[in-house]
C-alpha cells in the first residue's frame, strides 16, 4: 500500500543519510499531510514539498512519486542539518532556503517560518514522545512474560 511504501522509504532514506526519521515523518506531514499529489501555490510539489529547482538540483524528474521526492527531501534537510548544525536551522532553510538562513545567522524573522519551525519541531516532540512511550510499554511487556 502506499503508506506502507512512504514509511519504508522514510526510514530507509533517513538511515541512509542519518536523519531522524521522526523529523522527516514531522516535516512530511507540516509539508503534504502525507499526500504525494501536494502542489502549493508558489509551485512546490509532492511529499515533502520540493520547490522545481530544488527538485532538480536533487535530481527528483518526477516530484509527485512518493520515492523519488522522499529521497530528495531527505537528502535535502540532510544536507541542511550539516551545513547549519541543528534541525531548527534546517527547518528553517528548507521553508525560507539557506540564503535567508545564513543572511540572519538563524532562522529568519519572517513570521510563516517561525511558525514553521516552532510546529514541525513540535510534532517532532511528539512523535518522539510517543516513541518513547511505546519502548517502555514494550520493555513492561517483555519483563512481565
Amino acid at each position: 500500500s502506499q503508506a506502507d511504501l512512504i514509511s519504508r522509504t522514510i526510514v530507509d532514506n533517513a538511515a541512509k543519510h542519518g536523519v531522524d526519521p521522526n523529523l522527516v515523518v514531522a516535516l512530511v506531514a507540516a509539508e503534504s499531510a502525507f499526500r504525494a499529489d501536494a502542489r502549493s501555490p508558489v509551485g512546490a510539489q509532492g511529499l515533502g514539498q520540493l520547490m522545481p529547482g530544488t527538485a532538480a538540483m536533487l535530481g527528483v524528474s518526477q516530484p509527485y512519486e512518493p520515492v523519488q521526492n522522499l529521497s530528495g527531501t531527505v537528502r535535502y534537510l540532510s544536507n541542511q542539518i550539516r551545513r547549519f548544525g541543528s534541525p531548527a536551522l534546517a527547518l528553517a532553510a528548507y521553508n525560507a532556503g539557506p540564503g535567508a538562513v545564513q543572511k540572519y545567522g538563524g532562522v529568519p524573522p519572517y513570521r510563516e517560518t517561525q511558525q514553521y519551525v516552532s510546529y514541525v519541531l513540535g510534532l517532532y516532540e511528539e512523535l518522539k514522545s510517543f516513541e518513547r512511550r511505546q519502548t517502555v510499554v514494550s520493555g513492561k511487556i517483555r519483563s512481565d512474560s
